[in-house]
Parts: C-alpha cells; sequence; structure tokens
C-alpha cells in the first residue's frame, strides 16, 4: 500500500509529516516538480501541464491513492485528475470555511495567506463566495515565502522581518484567524506565532486532508496495513541534492511535530 504525494516542491512535505503520524501503516512516495518550482508565479495552462506530466510520472512508478499537497495544483487540475484515473485522489483549498464558522462569534476578520496563482482562480473566489457571507475574508499573497521555504531559509531574524512588511499594513486587532493557504507556509508557523497577537489562531488544512484521505480509503475498501512509513522522494529534476533537501526538510518537520507533541503532553 503506498500512497503518493505530490506538490511543486516542498511545500507537500508538511501534509505527508501529518500523514506519517496519523498513517504510520502506510507507505508513501513523495514527488517533488522541480523543474518547474514554484507553481505560484506561473500561468495556470502552464501548470496544468506540469501537473499532469509529473502525475503520470508517479503512476508509472505504482501508487494506490494519490494527495495532490498543493492548494494551486488542486485548483487547477483536481476535476480532471479525478476524471482520467480511477484511484482516490485527495485535494486541498484553503481552510477558509473553518476558519469563517470560528470567527462568526466574534466580530474579528479572517486573514487568508497563499500564492499569488491561487488568490486569482476562479476556485478560491468561489469558496470564498461560499462561505463567507459576512464579508469577514481577506486575502495577501506571499510569494517569496516559498522560495524562503525552498531555499531552506529558517532564520528567524530574516523571516520576522518579512512577516513585519508584509503584514504593516494590517491591524491585527481585527483579525482572529489567519489561513495558511500554501503547503510551504506551515514550515512558518512557529516564527509567525511568536510575532503575532495572542488571539490569533493560526489554521491550515494538513489535518482536514488527511482525515478525508483516510475517509476515502475505507470508502475505497483500500485495507489498512501494508506499509511501515517508508518514504519514497522523486522530483522531475532528478538532482540529488535536492532529494538531500527533502530528506532534510521532513526531519524538520518530524522534530517539530514531537516537540509539538511532547509541549502538549
Amino acid at each position: 500500500m503506498r500512497i503518493g504525494f505530490f506538490d511543486s516542491g516542498l511545500g507537500g512535505l508538511t501534509v505527508l509529516a501529518e500523514a506519517l503520524q496519523r498513517l504510520p501503516d502506510k507507505d508513501f512516495l513523495y514527488m517533488a516538480d522541480t523543474l518547474h518550482v514554484p507553481y505560484g508565479t506561473k500561468s495556470e495552462e502552464d501548470v496544468k501541464a506540469y501537473i499532469f506530466e509529473t502525475v503520470g510520472l508517479m503512476m508509472e512508478e505504482g501508487i494506490d491513492a494519490l494527495v495532490v499537497a498543493c492548494n494551486t495544483a488542486t485548483s487547477i487540475a483536481i476535476n480532471e485528475l479525478r476524471e482520467r484515473y480511477s484511484l482516490p485522489i485527495v485535494g486541498m483549498e484553503p481552510a477558509v470555511k473553518p476558519a469563517v464558522e470560528m470567527n462568526r462569534a466574534t466580530g474579528k476578520r479572517v486573514l487568508v495567506f497563499a500564492t499569488q496563482l491561487t488568490l486569482q482562480l476562479p476556485k478560491y473566489y468561489a469558496l470564498v463566495s461560499r462561505v463567507d457571507e459576512m464579508g469577514i475574508v481577506d486575502s495577501l499573497p506571499l510569494p517569496e515565502l516559498v522560495r524562503y521555504c525552498e531555499a531552506l531559509q529558517f532564520d528567524k531574524q530574516i523571516i520576522n522581518e518579512y512577516f513585519r512588511v508584509k503584514l504593516a499594513n494590517y491591524d491585527l486587532d481585527n483579525y482572529g484567524i489567519i489561513v495558511l493557504g500554501c503547503t510551504h507556509y506551515p514550515f512558518y508557523k512557529d516564527i509567525l506565532r511568536e510575532l503575532l497577537p495572542a488571539h490569533i489562531e493560526i489554521v491550515d488544512g494538513n489535518v482536514g486532508t488527511v482525515k478525508r484521505l483516510s475517509a476515502l480509503l475505507s470508502r475505497y475498501g483500500i485495507p489498512g496495513g501494508g506499509g511501515n512509513g517508508n518514504v519514497r522522494f522523486m522530483c522531475s529534476g532528478q538532482e540529488p541534492a535536492y532529494m538531500d533537501k527533502m530528506q532534510k526538510a521532513l526531519s524538520i518537520l518530524r522534530e517539530k511535530n514531537v516537540l509539538t507533541q511532547s509541549l502538549q503532553s
């Protein structure tokens, strides 16, 4: 039993790390489209072509389910992927709906961080229009954060200054929740948490995505077990250095998860 995870780069590892915690009896194939990262600054037509080419390579390797661990790729191609392939396919979308529901009684606003392309796509506008009847959702593109992540740039001083500049025109007292609408962004959740006022919650779609994956596996009758948490990495550019980078990034995330669990216990 092997589940494929697909993203343009390192971002989908934040979803994979969640799956490794919740589905330890599965094996995983993680594919990064390093030839074309980042997706968020490219045209919709180009990104769609990249997605189908890269997912085709994953299918040749043999997977039993697919997680499109990228909000931009989900918005562009999830429906056509489901039409083309018969296996369980889970996509992602910014966690706007739960954020709006959580803020409904507080009178606070919701701020969504995402890539420029995600925020421009009809799927995002449709999502916000459907759930934001009170008009409390604002959106902020953070394209540079993807580049920082891909460079494994986690220097707190540099990232703090970046967030301060991006948030300078926002009165954070008016906001109750920030939504991380790109899978690269949770790498910076700890730094962001220290910077934000204590009353602001930070949410992403990773837990919900893995829960949907688990439910979909059951619906398809795919049995549990069959693996032991092994992860195989691939990238479209076939760079050995990027393989090492993925290993390092996943180790960083798993260490963060262990620390979070120990602090909560």
